[in-house]
């Protein structure tokens, strides 16, 4: 299934059962899987292969050559094969050329940079770097970089609240994220 207003340039291929949402750019020498899920506003760069097993939320940017894997342990012959699944959440932007590893959560806004390897599951609003990657500090629904002069109080959770100069977003990131959050900047 193909949503309406959805464009898919030469040298794609779109497998049997795979799902694409409404208004996504696939681009050109694209391969989509059998039973892959994309949603809607998705843009898919050229050279990128989305392998069974992995699901694409919305509003996702996929960078040129970005690879997928579906297999944690692959081998030519192994009878017993299963599929690892992966799930890039809503918002996310993955750079060209980075890997992910199969079995992972890439969390909802998150950044990952041109060709880092993932071998994590990624919290939400991450900035991550490198082989293997890890996060550097958080990033906004717009892609800006949460700063420290951002910073405008504690949530009744614990969580630190940042504001987006550029807008009127408001992020909130965990307790949990405090470590992470003295790197920002």
């Amino acid at each position: 299934m193909i949503g309406e207003g959805t464009k898919i340039w030469n040298l794609a291929q779109v497998r049997e059962r795979a799902q694409i949402g409404a208004n996504c750019i696939v681009s050109k020498n694209v391969y989509i899987d059998f039973d892959v899920k994309i949603g809607s506003r998705v843009k898919v760069q050229n050279n990128v292969s989305v392998y069974n097993g992995v699901t694409i939320e919305d509003d996702v940017f996929v960078g040129p050559a970005v690879t997928f894997t579906n297999d944690f342990r692959p081998r030519a012959v192994n009878p017993n094969w299963k599929v690892t699944e992966t799930l890039i959440r809503r918002g996310a932007s993955l750079g060209a050329n980075c890997t992910i590893v199969c079995g992972h959560t890439i969390g909802e806004y998150a950044m990952i940079a041109a060709g880092a390897v993932v071998a994590c599951d990624v919290p939400d609003h991450a900035l991550m770097v490198g082989n293997p990657a890890r996060a550097i500090g958080y990033v906004y629904k717009d892609g800006n970089r949460v700063l420290p002069q951002h910073f405008r109080g504690m949530s009744a959770e614990g969580g630190l609240i940042f504001g987006n100069p550029e807008n009127d977003e408001a992020l909130t990131l965990p307790a949990g994220s405090v470590r992470l959050a003295a790197h920002i900047g």
